[in-house]
């Protein structure tokens, strides 16, 4: 799950309004609630979702589109993603409360004698820092080798791993920057299989599954009577499955049935005693502030109390996890199509924790407005060299990178563009320099810098009194609100909890963001007088009456 400076509501919106439903969920209710976000989505995306409280489990399978309902159900098991990492951090706490190390422990203790790691002015890298991200290790290791890119993690192995460690130079001190590592985390996976003396699998086995009676989760080789879901890219095409050698898969490599996944919870929540009880209650205690973090756990604020979340993704699938120990609530969802690109489960999942969130709509197949096509048409630059050019055909848009072939682009309700041959997201944004946009592939993000002859554009000038109209506090959702003012001939917008950012007129009632890809238009009243804005950003869209 991304931390990006947002002015959306996102994981910060602290003070939210709580959900607390007069009675427990029903599989119907949440069903209800499922289908409002899912039926008709074009990414065909079938889910498994349960909303686990004391004493009680709705659960519902639900698919985009009906006829897609036999792929998944009770005994179909999922690829978790990241959401493994969480149950890495409870092995790990484990063998803490054996004696058998600590968290200030220095990540070089429990790797082979003579493994090369960086430090930064002698600051080693402890395990603190790994379960939350702040190790400076980069995303990926160096020595994958040339992966494939429908497997990436398939061939590397324990020796490329630990051999990439030697590679880095850290930029920065363990611990104070935040850089979603999993080469971090595939490393902690091995150091811990390492330090309990038995393989990831074994571990995960013995000391997590079987006490919370996760019967059909597993590394490698599907349990009897389980089968293995097939995943899915967002536009609605089978993908290989993702492989970890054995003691790298405490990354993202576990595969769980929803069943599995609520007893996870409720064995989170303390339903009842386990032998693991104690290792999951001590993973759960904050570890650092910024962001938010247990091991490898997300704290999520809400109305003073504190939710863990995590999201999961691979090439074929995704997950949310949350709970909330004081409500003794938990929502877990497992899908067979990956939205990594297009914003994960959070909308729904969130959602699911409090009905406060917005749920968000089905994206639907649209039709892009010519002048969106006209504006976006042109040569640009992606971050990193790559040139590509972009074309209308018709009523729709053609893509081709250099030296490669050209790509049709679908278009969604979202307002997002996707290759309908691979797995890719490109997102218009308005810019103070004209129309451009984000490309978005296998993680990574992408601007766009215009190249052609449409490159420059003349700022827009609003003069102060007109700046004036727009002042005012419009709320997008309870506690989380945009503060609108002017400054001379400069307009400000604050979200809530947020740094104030100045943004620059493109036209008439619009104005941009270029520091968070945000876009904010204004509404006025048949007077002529401002009445709401809609924020949009990443995909998402929300409206705020003026107070």
């Amino acid at each position: 799950m991304a931390y990006a400076h947002s002015l959306a509501l996102t994981l910060a919106a602290a003070g939210v309004a709580v959900f607390t439903p007069a009675h427990a969920m029903t599989d119907q209710a949440l069903a209800g609630v499922v289908q409002q976000r899912l039926q008709g989505d074009r990414t065909g995306a079938c889910m498994a979702v349960a909303v686990v409280e004391a004493g009680s489990v709705a659960r519902s399978y639900q698919c985009a589109d009906a006829k897609d309902a036999a792929r998944i159900g009770p005994d179909t098991a999922f690829e978790i993603g990241s959401v493994s990492k969480t149950m890495t951090a409870a092995l790990l706490a484990d063998l803490i409360g054996q004696g058998k190390g600590s968290l200030d422990d220095p990540l070089s203790a429990w790797l082979p004698e003579g493994t090369k790691l960086p430090t930064y002015q002698g600051k080693p890298i402890l395990l603190r820092h790994v379960v939350t991200h702040t190790s400076g290790l980069p995303a990926l290791p160096s020595r994958m080798g040339a992966p494939d890119m429908a497997d990436p993690y398939a061939k590397l192995d324990e020796a490329a791993l630990l051999a990439s460690l030697g590679d880095v130079t850290l930029a920065a001190a363990p611990g104070t920057k935040f850089e979603y590592s999993n080469f971090a985390s595939m490393v902690l996976s091995y150091a811990v299989a390492r330090r309990a003396g038995t393989d990831m699998e074994t571990l995960l086995k013995q000391k997590l599954f079987a006490p919370l009676g996760m019967r059909n989760a597993y590394v490698n080789t599907a349990p009897a009577g389980v089968r293995a879901a097939a995943g899915h890219t967002p536009n609605a095409r089978a993908t290989s499955a993702w492989h970890f050698h054995t003691n790298l898969a405490g990354v993202g490599g576990v595969h769980a049935t929803l069943d599995d996944m609520v007893r996870y919870l409720q064995g989170q929540l303390g339903a009842e005693s386990t032998p693991i009880s104690a290792a999951l209650q001590q993973s759960q205690q904050k570890v650092s502030d910024t962001p938010p973090m247990a091991m490898n756990w997300m704290l999520m604020p809400v109305a003073g109390r504190t939710v863990h979340v995590h999201e999961g993704g691979t090439g074929g699938f995704s997950s949310f996890v949350s709970f909330d120990r004081d409500k003794q609530r938990g929502v877990v969802i497992l899908s067979d199509t990956t939205w990594n690109s297009i914003g994960s489960l959070g909308s729904l999942g969130l959602h699911l924790v409090d009905a406060s969130f917005p749920l968000g709509t089905p994206r639907r197949e649209a039709t892009p407005d010519g002048a969106l096509l006209d504006a976006l048409a042109g040569e640009y630059e992606l971050a990193g060299g790559m040139k590509m050019t972009l074309r209308r055909k018709g009523d729709a848009l053609e893509i081709q990178a250099a030296g490669q072939g050209a790509y049709a682009m679908g278009y969604d309700s979202a307002g997002d563009f996707y290759p309908r041959e691979f797995d890719a997201v490109l997102r218009p944004q308005r810019t103070a320099a004209g129309q451009s946009f984000t490309w978005m592939q296998m993680g990574g993000v992408l601007p766009a810098k215009r190249i052609d002859a449409a490159a420059s554009k003349p700022v827009l000038k609003i003069d102060a009194a007109t700046l004036r109209e727009y002042e005012g506090e419009y709320p997008l959702v309870p506690a989380f609100a945009l503060t609108v003012k002017a400054q001379g001939e400069t307009l400000t917008i604050q979200g809530t909890g947020q740094p104030a950012l100045p943004v620059q007129a493109v036209e008439r009632d619009v104005f941009v963001m270029d520091a968070v890809g945000a876009e904010i238009r204004f509404e006025r009243d048949a007077a002529g007088k401002v009445v709401a804005l809609t924020l949009k950003q990443a995909g998402q869209q929300l409206r705020g009456a003026r107070k």
